[in-house]
């Protein structure tokens, strides 16, 4: 009798070493409860910068970075409908319009200034607009009674983005000049995409604006990961996914100014170049994961995403 109280006391006391208490010592719960709110940031730049602290790594080693979980500026979240499920929410709204000034000189001006004055001067002006909107909803199970949780579930997602840019210069072409100032090469700057000055000089033909498709796209993604609650109501983890998704984008349009000759008269007119759409379809593993809202094709390339994540 004695023999089998001993057992049954060690094996509950080797159940007991082995369990993982799921408060904290001021009482807090470890695990998400029902009605609580989570937002992840990529866990990456944790890591490296831990991993390097300790391995002798002697290049630069700063503080680490909060990080979208990808490349798209998505916000991903989650409302915990009880503790063994969830509702996930990705949101991207993004709204710029930038602009770009650069002087240059004022042809209609034909006497230099004296110096030590400035010639006079004109403003052309570049002006740039995008728009990026995306939207996904899922659901999420968990699994597990331990600090270490397993979870899948599925996203599905749609996003539209559009961008165009307009030109505004300080001095006019004329294609036939009849007065002392006018000209049909004028003084105009050159922008790359960034709004970087790359040049000015006199030109006969001249961007007015651009103007892209609209692309809108669609997915499915259905997920699995597994995180480790390493303090109460923080965990880090990682996920996979198989997704499918189809993208489509509308005609864009450019508008120039230009001067030919017509019947021998060298004539400014507008031009318009149509720019071709395009579609894209693609079944893999984690197709719209890891270029969320920014679907790449059935190339692209799949990884799983490292997450912490903070629930409150």
């Amino acid at each position: 009798m004695k023999k089998s109280v001993l057992v049954i006391a060690l094996a509950f006391g080797v159940s007991s070493a082995f369990a993982q208490d799921l408060t904290s010592k001021k009482g807090e719960p470890i695990l998400p409860e029902a009605e609580d709110w989570a937002i992840s940031f990529d866990a990456t730049p944790v890591f490296q910068f831990v991993g390097n602290a300790f391995s002798g790594y002697t290049g630069p080693n700063g503080a680490p970075s909060v990080n979208f979980l990808n490349s798209n500026q998505t916000i991903i979240g989650k409302k915990f409908i009880d503790e063994k499920s969830a509702y996930r929410v990705l949101v991207r709204l993004g709204f710029t319009n930038q602009s770009y000034k650069n002087l240059v000189n004022d042809n209609s001006i034909v006497t230099p200034a004296v110096f030590p004055a400035q010639d006079a001067q004109v403003e052309d002006k570049f002006s740039t607009k995008s728009t990026n909107i995306g939207i996904g909803v899922g659901k999420e199970m968990r699994r597990g009674k331990t600090r270490l949780q397993g979870y899948y579930g599925a996203d599905a997602m749609i996003w539209i983005s559009m961008s165009g840019t307009k030109y505004k210069y300080g001095n006019v072409i004329t294609p036939v000049p009849t007065a002392a100032g006018q000209t049909a090469t004028p003084t105009t700057t050159t922008w790359d995409a960034a709004g970087n000055v790359t040049g000015t000089g006199p030109s006969s033909d001249r961007m007015l604006s651009t103007k892209s498709g609209m692309t809108f796209g669609i997915g499915v993604r259905g997920f699995i990961g597994a995180e480790y609650f390493i303090f109460p109501k923080i965990s880090i983890g990682a996920e996979y996914g198989w997704g499918i998704g189809y993208q489509m984008s509308g005609k864009g349009k450019d508008i120039n100014e230009e001067t030919q000759i017509v019947s021998g008269v060298n004539t400014l007119a507008e031009q318009e170049t149509l720019t071709a759409g395009s579609s894209k379809f693609g079944f893999d593993t984690d197709i719209n994961q890891s270029n969320m809202f920014s679907f790449h094709g059935p190339n692209s390339a799949g990884a799983a995403t490292l997450r912490a994540t903070f629930h409150f």
